[in-house]
């Protein structure tokens, strides 16, 4: 069954508090195009048929087709994701993953804390994020530098609150700013 005002409202809610984030992590302007993919045809008609409210639309569209087109559009237009961030190796001729820049880890990070408030609503805790990032662990392919500073993030947040955090993600993307006009 078709949820357009449903799926329309949770990619908005969501959307926005990751621009809520994105302000507090120094990156206000990736904010307001987080997520702009979604709303295009590719992404939001699967988006609707398949919407649960308790998980992205993109694991049911996966578990029918064995693979997602929406996800396979979103990935490769979102440098948030580190799915996007893999290249051929010039040595070993295999695509393999390649550091994030410090920006679009921030803002990774503020997707995830949004999406994990969005889907577990009441039930989010500082700790959610972590727990879930820790739960695919062994299965993703991401760059081991990206990994461990979107965990060291994670771990934080779940340590210290979302004020501290922040606080330290700012000053990760304005020291990354620095070294990039030097």
């Amino acid at each position: 069954m078709s949820h357009p005002i449903k799926h329309f409202k949770v990619i908005t809610k969501h959307r926005h508090v990751v621009i809520k984030h994105c302000f507090k992590a120094g990156i206000f302007w990736q904010g307001l195009r987080h997520d702009l993919s979604k709303y295009s045809p590719t992404e939001f008609i699967p988006g609707m048929k398949y919407f649960a409210g308790t998980h992205s639309p993109n694991e049911t569209e996966r578990s029918l087709h064995g693979y997602s087109l929406a996800w396979i559009h979103h990935k490769g237009r979102n440098k948030h994701h580190f799915e996007y961030w893999t290249d051929y190796n010039p040595k070993s001729k295999v695509v393999e993953p390649v550091p994030m820049p410090i920006n679009y880890v921030a803002e990774m990070f503020c997707d995830r804390v949004a999406a994990g408030k969005i889907y577990n609503g009441d039930k989010y805790t500082d700790q959610s994020p972590i727990e879930y990032f820790q739960r695919g662990k062994g299965r993703r392919i991401i760059h081991p530098e990206t990994s461990d500073l979107l965990e060291s993030l994670l771990t934080m947040l779940a340590e210290k609150g979302e004020e501290e955090t922040f606080k330290h993600l700012r000053q990760l993307v304005k020291e990354s700013k620095l070294t990039k006009s030097k």
